[in-house]
């Protein structure tokens, strides 16, 4: 857990989207993240979780739906929502914490 620590405790805002690869809807979050990234380079950071790899965490987390995305900044959750989300929905949240 203290990696997980390192990751969400930063001045960027942390975009952390946990997933599974027999999810639907989790890869189909794939590409949008891609493009989430791509926009705001390095204002934040974009972080996918392999639920099935980081159980511990998952469960910590109380991560229930997937896609679960989660907004961390200076080690604080921001905001958190689970299912699909489009680009520009996500670009914007980020920015509000930027």
């Amino acid at each position: 857990m203290s990696k997980f620590g390192e990751l969400i405790d930063v001045d960027i805002p942390v975009l952390l989207d946990f997933f599974t690869d027999w999810d639907d809807e989790s890869t189909a979050m794939h590409a949008v993240l891609r493009d989430v990234a791509a926009a705001l380079g390095d204002k934040a950071k974009v972080i996918k979780i392999d639920v099935d790899k980081n159980k511990d965490l998952a469960e910590a987390l109380r991560i229930k739906g997937l896609p679960t995305l989660i907004i961390y900044k200076n080690g604080e959750m921001k905001w958190r929502q689970s299912g699909e989300q489009d680009a520009n929905t996500l670009i914007a949240l980020i920015q509000e914490y930027a």
